[in-house]
């Protein structure tokens, strides 16, 4: 047995696992260096606000202008949105003269059967809620729209809607609030 190729194949390895390790620590930390210097910044919460230019919000309440009024609807709505821009954006709610400023009104609140069972009545039910949006960017007008965010929830007709209606209401608002936020900030 010849033991010098041995050792050499045996040092060999050793060497090219030290080379592998260096490589990798070298590749580390050039990823390192490299991500310290973009400028490039993601944002987790979807908002893509220019900071410097925008620094308040003022959003108005929305009343409930719909033929079919819940009674806690509007405020359920109006502490949302409020609320969806106070936990993921930095700016200041102002009453007036904000950067940003979203106003509208709740359009439509509606339930209509959605299926039929076989023997003939409605098996399921579908509520929607509509709410009309004016947004104004007072930065850049270019970004200014009116538009209308639509939800829906359905229940079983086996259950009342006085049962159900503040659990469905709770998740058309979270809803419609995010398609606002994303319409108004998050630039996609």
């Amino acid at each position: 047995m010849d033991w010098t190729n041995k050792k050499f194949q045996v040092s060999s390895f050793r060497f090219q696992v030290a080379g592998i390790r260096k490589l990798s620590i070298l590749l580390l930390v050039l990823c390192g260096i490299l991500m310290a210097a973009c400028s490039v910044s993601y944002k987790f919460n979807g908002a893509s606000i220019d900071y410097t230019k925008v620094k308040t919000i003022q959003i108005a309440d929305f009343p409930n202008r719909a033929n079919y009024v819940w009674g806690p609807m509007a405020n359920m709505f109006n502490n949302k949105l409020k609320d969806q821009y106070a936990s993921h954006t930095k700016l200041s709610q102002v009453k007036r003269n904000g950067d940003l400023k979203i106003e509208g009104e709740i359009t439509r609140y509606e339930q209509y059967n959605k299926s039929v069972s076989a023997e003939g009545y409605s098996a399921q039910t579908e509520l929607s809620m509509t709410v009309n949006v004016r947004f104004t960017n007072n930065t850049n007008h270019t970004e200014d729209f009116e538009q209308q965010f639509t939800a829906k929830s359905t229940y079983e007709t086996t259950q009342s809607l006085n049962s159900v209606q503040e659990e469905l209401v709770t998740q058309m608002i979270d809803e419609i609030c995010d398609q606002i936020f994303n319409a108004t900030v998050a630039n996609w």
